[in-house]
């Protein structure tokens, strides 16, 4: 199942496939999103969907039963 995924604030909009990895879709779309461990521990990949809460791109698959997501990506100076 296809979902339509739209990353601000870039205002990057691509599709994706359910369970895919957060962090690729953003790659495949050329929306940069800072990365550290890779395992979730450090946070560097923190984003926040459109209902508030807050998850790590590096770990988080797209999830099941929407057909729209939206991911606001947060400016780290640290990163």
């Amino acid at each position: 199942m296809s979902v339509i995924i739209h990353f601000l604030p870039d205002d990057v909009t691509i599709h994706a496939e359910v369970g895919e990895r957060l962090l690729d879709v953003a790659e495949r779309a050329g929306v940069s999103i800072p990365i550290g461990c890779l395992m979730g521990s450090c946070h560097a990949c923190t984003v926040e969907l459109e209902d508030g809460d807050v998850i790590r791109a590096c770990i988080s698959p797209v999830p099941p039963g929407k057909q729209e997501l939206t991911i606001k990506l947060f400016s780290d100076p640290t990163w």
